[in-house]
């Protein structure tokens, strides 16, 4: 296993501010390195990149709140008495602008894309460098990492906020929202260059952006707006990678097997490199300290706090047989710590009675009995599992596709789950096919409410849950940032807020 420890740097000018909050500025350390005497060395540049990933680290995205708000909001997981009231409404929709995690996720992205910005702000610097001091593969590389990350960050804002401020460059200007389809551009021409630049799989470390990450999510962006023959193309540049073996799908889920061959991209975490900042103000969306651990074992373990548990539509959607059932939940039978314990039904205790299941997926019960708050299991951002699927996807919708080549990426992905296949090669079986194997392959990792909105059937599943067609599908733009910005109103707001 080998890990990126993300060195931050503080620089007057790096956290530009998107929107007219000027009391922002006065964060700024005047005695730190500025902007006209950094980018003189190649660690300088690499500890840029570093600070655009740290944001992916805050509590306002996967260090707390991001699984949280989607899991809860796409009923893999239902809330337990004890959670927390600010967690609450995204299982009943009745979220609004002033909810502090919809703050602060728009923030870390926001802050994130800031980082980005400067160091595309300085591609000149970059380039200016010596080949002695930095080659231009690695100048490339290095900028390529920043067009991947900014990508990342706005495709993460689009499908919560829909329109959105875009910021091409540092600013302390507030931007007013520009229509999606201008942010999906500025996307795909992010990622596009990505492809181009980042170093292959086989050349980078573990833990940075590579080529393959880059177009299986360049592929992503493009299903997402049903441009699906352009999407198969970018899938079908994402080589090098193959699923788990049969029996070691958990091998995706624990600290020691990150990286493995299945994944793609993932969200990186060790205690062991600094926690100092876990719970310290600057760890819900600033990114600048040490925060190097994830929350999410002891939010979901039912050994521990079991704030969530998985919810009897997500247990009931299991096939007899279905290896992945007992790789993704804790139930009455299961062992533990290291095979020394087994579950019982009272490990499932709660104030609302005793539930049927608790989360196995990123929970460190497999190895102690105690999750002890912190964290180090990294979160797969992207699978190879995932990239079958929506190859398999891109072929049934396509015009011209096949849903015989459909129906064999799915069945890669049922034979790891040791499952046969029978699908009939109609349009419509082979959606619902997908649909079935997106819900039980990614149960408990933040799918399934984005699957829904964009196939359209979420009024549909989510019937009964507060779910409002026309109105849930979109957050509202935090209050924060409608009271501080003069281009975005409140009236700006997305419909229904």
């Amino acid at each position: 296993m080998k890990k990126i420890k993300y060195i931050l740097i503080v620089l007057s000018g790096v956290l530009s501010i998107t929107s007219c909050d000027t009391s922002e500025l006065e964060l700024a350390n005047p005695n730190t390195l500025s902007p006209e005497t950094f980018f003189k060395t190649e660690t300088q540049v690499q500890s840029a990149v570093n600070a655009s990933y740290a944001n992916l680290q805050t509590r306002g995205l996967y260090g707390r709140n991001l699984f949280f708000a989607m899991d809860l909001m796409g009923h893999d997981a239902l809330g337990n008495p004890q959670l927390e009231g600010n967690k609450k409404p995204f299982q009943d929709f009745s979220f609004n602008g002033g909810n502090d995690i919809i703050q602060y996720y728009w923030e870390s992205c926001y802050t994130g894309i800031s980082r980005a910005n400067f160091v595309l702000d300085n591609e000149p610097k970059i380039n200016a460098l010596p080949d002695n001091v930095l080659s231009q593969e690695k100048k490339n590389k290095y900028l390529a990492e920043a067009h991947f990350l900014r990508a990342y960050y706005y495709f993460l804002l689009v499908r919560r906020f829909g329109d959105l401020p875009i910021y091409k460059t540092g600013t302390i200007i507030g931007n007013a929202r520009s229509p999606k389809a201008e942010v999906y551009a500025l996307i795909e021409e992010d990622l596009v260059f990505a492809t181009q630049n980042l170093l292959p799989k086989a050349s980078e470390s573990a833990g940075r952006a590579n080529r393959e990450a880059a177009y299986a999510h360049l592929g992503k962006v493009l299903l997402y707006q049903k441009k699906y023959n352009e999407a198969l193309t970018a899938f079908n540049n994402v080589t090098g990678y193959s699923l788990e073996d049969k029996g070691n799908f958990y091998n995706n889920f624990m600290e020691e097997t990150e990286h493995g061959k299945e994944s793609i991209f993932e969200i990186e975490f060790d205690e062991k490199n600094g926690t100092g900042d876990q719970w310290g103000a600057v760890g819900d969306s600033g990114g600048t300290g040490f925060e190097e651990s994830t929350l999410r074992g002891q939010e979901y373990g039912n050994l521990s706090w079991y704030n969530v548990y998985p919810s009897d539509d997500i247990l009931d959607s299991y096939e007899a047989g279905d290896n992945r059932f007992g790789d993704t939940f804790y139930v009455p039978g299961s062992s533990y710590l290291k095979g020394t314990k087994v579950m019982v039904a009272s490990n499932f205790t709660t104030s609302a009675g005793i539930r049927r299941a608790g989360w196995k997926k990123y929970q460190n019960y497999y190895t102690r009995e105690d999750e002890a708050t912190r964290s180090s299991i990294n979160f797969k951002v992207m699978r190879y599992a995932d990239v079958l699927l929506m190859k398999a996807e891109c072929e049934n919708q396509r015009d011209g596709g096949s849903q015989t080549a459909a129906i064999a990426y799915i069945k890669e992905v049922r034979d790891r789950a040791n499952l046969t296949t029978t699908i009939a090669p109609t349009k419509d079986a082979v959606f619902a096919a997908i649909v079935h194997e997106r819900q039980v392959e990614f149960a408990g990792e933040q799918s399934r409410f984005d699957d829904l909105i964009r196939w359209g059937i979420a009024s549909t599943v989510l019937q009964g849950t507060g779910f409002t067609t026309g109105k849930s599908e979109l957050w509202p733009i935090p209050n924060r940032e409608t009271s501080s910005n003069p281009k975005i109103k409140p009236t700006d707001n997305n419909p229904g807020y």
